[in-house]
């Protein structure tokens, strides 16, 4: 129970401190409001999701293998987060309804495929969860119940993002063109998240 407690408290801490995930989130729920933001939770979720199952089933050279290969497809999602970026901190208009809708479907993909791509947090996550191991024999078991605590502390602390970046929406809105700029920026940020994650940890 104590390394599930340690767990929680060191996930928290790490939920606190935005990534790429986060900036994709913030950025959603900025422009197309919480139904956006959450949606991209859950896709951000989803891909550590698929992470996290590399990690439980113990398969560390296909952890290195695959952190090895989205090292290139990562370098295509940055450049995918800067374009996005640019874009929206090019539009003049600051009427919500100029803002072209997205699909929820696209939503969550971008936001799975950001998470999945991610190279630093795959690595991360098969180093960081053994540390809460508290005995060798049941190693599997526990692994996967940590796994899900992990799991669950990150979609609440990023779907509080979501909500707090809503609730600032409106105030932005307040001030013109200043929401695409800060929705812009966190796309841009996102990019450069991902592009700074580099395999070693």
């Amino acid at each position: 129970m104590a390394n599930v407690i340690a767990l929680l408290a060191a996930t928290t801490v790490l939920v606190l401190i935005p990534g790429p995930n986060v900036a994709l989130i913030v950025a959603n729920s900025l422009r197309h409001g919480l139904k956006h933001g959450l949606v991209t939770v859950l896709g951000t979720t989803g891909g550590l999701a698929l992470q996290l199952l590399l990690v439980v089933a113990g398969m560390a050279a296909l952890v290195e293998l695959v952190a090895s290969a989205l090292v290139w497809l990562r370098w295509l999602g940055v450049v995918y987060l800067v374009y996005l970026g640019l874009a929206t901190w090019r539009k003049t208009a600051d009427d919500v309804t100029e803002i072209p809708a997205q699909s929820g479907s696209g939503t969550f993909w971008r936001g799975f495929a950001l998470a999945a791509i991610n190279p630093k947090t795959l690595l991360f996550s098969a180093a960081f969860l053994p540390q809460f191991v508290g005995t060798a024999a049941r190693a599997s078991t526990e692994l996967l119940t940590l796994a899900a605590v992990f799991l669950s502390v990150v979609i609440i602390g990023d779907a509080l993002w979501a909500v707090f970046a809503t609730a600032a929406r409106g105030w932005l809105g307040r001030f013109g063109h200043l929401r695409n700029k800060v929705s812009g920026g966190f796309l841009l940020g996102a990019g450069v998240g991902l592009a700074w994650s580099r395999r070693s940890i």
